[in-house]
């Protein structure tokens, strides 16, 4: 089971929300490439896609990259709005009323 586990993480990349952190906040990026040596990653560093949060060995890599199909996949997922938690109350019913739920002592008097 240790081996399967492995290979689910091994080429694991950053979630959406995180990379959609990095899209709006140069300095998140800048702390997030921080943590990584240049001399650990492909290219030292040089080439890397902002949206898939990859490194390449070359230019002409992370071109050939951001034509590919994974790519767009991840553009059109980052382009929609994302998940949080006034929607996830929403979805249930919950705080849906825009605050014109009627006061306590007006139910009272209407029963």
């Amino acid at each position: 089971m240790g081996a399967l586990r492995k290979v689910k993480t091994k080429r694991r990349t950053r979630d959406y929300d995180q990379v959609r952190a990095d899209i709006d906040s140069p300095r998140h990026l800048a702390l997030y490439k921080e943590t990584k040596d240049a001399e650990d990653l492909p290219g030292l560093g040089q080439h890397f896609c902002l949206e898939c949060s990859k490194w390449f060995e070359s230019e002409y890599n992370l071109k050939a990259h951001t034509k590919g199909k994974n790519h767009r996949r991840r553009l059109r997922l980052l382009r929609e709005e994302p998940h949080s938690q006034k929607i996830a109350e929403a979805a249930v019913g919950l705080g849906t009323d825009n605050g014109k739920r009627p006061a306590k002592d007006e139910m009272e008097m209407a029963e």
